[in-house]
């Protein structure tokens, strides 16, 4: 199991499908970061985001794509 499903899974309720897109403030709790901090990630394009209208969504795996490159960055260096 992913991160990204363990920490979605929470985020709706046991019978709900689960979420393909999260909100700004879901992606920061599946990273156990910071509203701005998140904002600040997508700002700087290190977490995958888009717009749906007028509101900023991330893909529900970004967060689990986020933290994997991290990984391997950190094993690189």
């Amino acid at each position: 199991m992913s991160i990204a499903s363990v920490d979605t899974v929470r985020l709706v309720e046991a019978d709900a499908p689960v979420p393909v897109l999260l909100t700004v403030e879901e992606a920061a709790y599946c990273l156990r970061i910071g509203r701005t901090t998140c904002f600040a990630l997508i700002r700087t394009g290190e977490l995958e985001s888009l717009m749906v209208g007028g509101l900023r969504r991330v893909p529900a795996d970004a967060p689990a794509a986020y933290l994997a490159r991290r990984r391997a960055e950190q094993r690189a260096a």
